[in-house]
């Protein structure tokens, strides 16, 4: 078969090779399957590289492996699934989607695509919040179920939208009074002390990403009456203390940043009919050198905690341009071989004899 616009092959056909048609209804356009200029298509044959996969008018014909084979056509009726819901494909969840299944081969207890893209969240003007990979659907499962939920992952991981999206939608329905979001000022690099202006303003800048992440949840014009009535509160975590939080949802957010006894402060401020969700990267600790991070305290003190979760996303859940995962597996292969090289110079570094003078430190100013 010769290669047309629509129609590509990924190798030659082998004479034992299973092979399958699929048909796809006509209420499902074409396009909205093998995406503009082929690009979903392209997705497929990357994601099946020893299977034949050709397409012509509303068929698809895929000769290969049989296993792969059945994948392919298990891909194409988690696509349609997708669609059902009026949910756009993009090349980003093709390629999870071949991921999930390849999972869901090994393991049947393992959702199906269709299972995670279309678990809806929340949905505001047009546009509908929902996870968009395994790790992040267990994540939301998790803030259902439990009163304390920590999301540990890198940055690009959705844990504080997807926690901001769940505490918009407990309020809605009532099931909570008010949000409070809440963040430490630490700086990154930056000293609070040489901004502009009141206390309020030089610490708005780090509670900026928890307003953005509301506007695009709640109609923004509600958001300032909200926040006067109380029923939202954005505020430094140094104004939790003292407090008993009912009645709430409540986020902390860019934890890595809390020292051991803020950490405590925080959890022991939960009250009655309140949930939390505490959000970090402990690969991003700004804290002062010296100062342990509480976000990896706590998880050596609470690990074993009813009624407490801990949800860990990794690169692979990065849902920002596909290079920021690369970035962070990058920095962590870098942050293993530092540790390595660390632990190797403690080994050899020579020991000094019981006894002996150390060597007499010089306190000359240097030039």
């Amino acid at each position: 078969m010769s290669d047309t616009p629509q129609t590509r092959t990924n190798g030659h056909q082998r004479p034992d090779a299973a092979s399958t048609r699929i048909v796809i209804p006509e209420k499902h356009p074409m396009v909205t399957l093998l995406g503009a200029a082929d690009s979903l298509l392209r997705v497929i044959e990357s994601g099946f590289p020893d299977a034949d996969i050709h397409v012509r008018g509303n068929e698809v014909t895929a000769t290969g492996d049989q296993a792969e084979i059945k994948l392919v056509e298990q891909l194409f009726t988690e696509m349609m699934l997708v669609l059902r819901t009026g949910q756009p494909l993009t090349e980003d969840a093709v390629e999870r989607s071949i991921a999930m299944l390849r999972k869901a081969a090994e393991d049947p207890a393992h959702p199906a695509p269709s299972e995670v893209f279309t678990a809806n969240i929340l949905s505001n003007r047009g546009r509908t919040i929902r996870p968009k990979t395994l790790n992040q659907q267990r994540y939301v499962e998790a803030i259902d179920k439990h009163t304390i939920v920590f999301g540990l992952g890198p940055a690009g991981t959705g844990k504080t939208y997807l926690a901001m999206a769940k505490a918009v939608q407990a309020l809605q329905a009532k099931e909570v009074n008010r949000i409070i979001l809440t963040r430490p000022a630490v700086e990154a690099g930056e000293r609070l002390g040489f901004l502009p202006g009141t206390l309020y303003e030089k610490i708005d800048p780090y509670l900026r990403p928890l307003y953005d992440a509301l506007h695009d949840m709640m109609d923004p014009d509600s958001i300032p009456r909200l926040m006067a009535a109380g029923t939202i509160e954005v505020a430094p975590l140094a104004y939790m203390r003292g407090r008993t939080l009912n009645d709430a949802f409540i986020i902390l957010d860019e934890a890595q940043n809390t020292s051991p006894e803020q950490m405590k402060m925080f959890l022991t401020r939960l009250g009655f009919n309140s949930r939390v969700v505490v959000t970090g990267d402990t690969s991003q600790i700004d804290l002062p050198g010296g100062t342990r991070s509480g976000l990896k305290v706590v998880q050596e003190i609470l690990t074993d905690v009813p009624d407490i979760h801990f949800s860990v996303l990794t690169s692979t859940d990065v849902v920002r341009h596909k290079l920021v995962g690369r970035i962070v597996d990058a920095y962590e292969r870098w942050d293993a071989l530092q540790e390595a090289d660390e632990a190797g110079g403690a080994r050899t570094k020579p020991v000094q004899r019981r006894g002996a003078r150390a060597p007499r430190q010089s306190h000359r100013a240097e030039s």
